[in-house]
């Protein structure tokens, strides 16, 4: 019996130092959980025996548990990496259309070819849909997808209105020769002038310019009359009148604008306020005429742009135009266009929300990276790879988003890294080695009693 003592004390013992061994050589693996050996005693009895009196009947290796405790996060330069502080596994799919779920802590994430998220196994993270405004239209399993991040943010859109807010120097000079003599080239001809970038209906950006001229303060005082260019070519602003009069009082034929030339007006009162424009909102606004011979690249040739200096009749109003003595300054200039975007970065948020940014200036909410718990983590089935999946022991996959409930926040840039503490590992190894040399010594003992009683005469 008591050579069957010892052998389990030696398996007990080289069970640990398996377990111990295993941990110290994923010290530096990212998302490895350490494992701790936990054993109990042997201890078997008959109806009749003396309980007082009976001796055990050595050790069993009961579980090899995995310690969920956080491990260390280390930063880095990837917004693709990700760590997670607090409960929580991110949850992966061996390949599109599968069911087959792996949940994992390792957050060593990648592009692949096709621009899906994949880990370094190649499974695809999974993420719940989002509405446009980045809230989650729903956190079920069942809904979760691959997160995919697309390289362009779709069909170009042509500018249809540019919203304009300025100060107009009430200093300014009247330039006598100028209504009649405008010319985009030459800036004696104007007082001020600022432009925008407006793209057509294939993406292609040309520079609009609007040119404010100070009117006579003897016939109009506080007016001003606009001209516009497109890529330095005058273009018409559309005459309500149908070309009977123009907006500005007279025609303007300068050396750029030899058929004639439609401006507009801007009309302000006493204290600087912004009162009326010419052609009125009434009338359809400040709308540009056709672009048919300002673009030459094929591009829907009918565009028009629509300036708005959101004229408000009731009063002042912030976002008007201005007339003070104070410098030419122009406080907004929008435009609602959109040129074709590529990919120029991507920001996930501690709640797991991916949203790309591209180099047309917009941003978009793509997915919301699924966050998976479990009521029994030690339960879950190790299968390689720091990833583990689900067992009758572990309960089902409960999903939801980062930083809610009982999940944990995601960081981006970041990797958690394995939460084993060497220190702690070569001790127990010590430990181990010793409680290994013990149970052999002890076996050693127990055949020399046995030599002793065979050799009884």
């Amino acid at each position: 019996m008591s050579f069957n003592i010892a052998l389990s004390g030696l398996n007990a013992a080289q069970k640990d130092l398996d377990v111990t061994s295993n941990n110290i050589a994923n010290v530096n693996t990212v998302g490895f959980k350490e494992s701790r050996a936990e054993f109990v005693d042997v201890y078997a009895s008959s109806l009749l025996a003396s309980g007082k009196t009976k001796v055990g009947d050595g050790v069993l290796t009961s579980d090899v548990a995995q310690q969920f405790s956080q491990g260390s996060i280390q930063f880095t330069n990837n917004a693709l990496d990700l760590a997670i502080t607090g409960n929580g596994f991110f949850a992966t799919v061996p390949e599109l259309g599968s069911l087959e779920r792996s949940y994992t802590r390792a957050g060593e994430f990648k592009l692949n070819a096709d621009n899906f998220v994949v880990n370094s196994q190649g499974g695809y993270l999974l993420g719940f849909p989002v509405n446009p405004d980045g809230s989650s239209s729903s956190v079920s399993l069942s809904t979760a997808e691959p997160v995919l991040i697309p390289t362009a943010s779709g069909a170009p859109t042509k500018t249809s209105e540019v919203d304009v807010r300025m100060n107009l120097p009430a200093g300014d000079a009247y330039i006598s020769s100028a209504p009649g003599n405008f010319d985009p080239e030459d800036p004696l001809t104007y007082n001020n002038s600022t432009s925008v970038t407006i793209f057509d209906s294939l993406g292609d950006s040309h520079i609009m310019t609007y040119f404010f001229v100070k009117d006579d303060p003897a016939s109009a005082p506080n007016e001003w009359m606009m001209f516009s260019a497109v890529d330095g070519k005058v273009i018409d602003l559309v005459d309500p009148a149908g070309g009977g009069t123009n907006p500005i009082g007279g025609t303007v034929s300068g050396p750029l604008s030899p058929g004639g030339l439609t401006g507009a007006r801007l009309i302000f009162d006493a204290s600087g306020d912004f009162v009326n424009q010419i052609p009125t909102p009434g009338n359809g606004g400040i709308v540009t005429r056709d672009f048919a011979n300002h673009l030459p690249n094929g591009a829907d040739a009918t565009q028009t742009v629509k300036v708005n200096f959101n004229l408000d009749p009731l009063g002042p109003n912030p976002n008007e135009p201005t007339q003070f003595a104070s410098n030419f300054e122009v406080t907004a200039l929008n435009q609602n266009g959109l040129a074709v975007g590529r990919l120029t970065g991507i920001d996930i948020g501690t709640d797991g929300l991916v949203r790309a940014t591209y180099s047309n200036g917009t941003s978009q909410p793509l997915a919301r990276i699924a966050m998976v718990n479990f009521a029994n983590e030690q339960g879950l089935t190790q299968v390689g790879s720091s990833n583990w999946k689900e067992s009758l022991v572990s309960g089902e996959a409960l999903a939801g988003e980062g930083g809610s409930g009982t999940f944990g926040t995601i960081n981006s840039s970041a990797l958690e890294q394995s939460n084993v503490n060497l220190t702690t590992e070569l001790i127990d190894l010590i430990s181990a080695q010793r409680n290994f040399q013990a149970n052999s010594r002890a076996l050693e003992v127990d055949n020399q009693l046995n030599q002793t009683i065979l050799q009884i005469r």
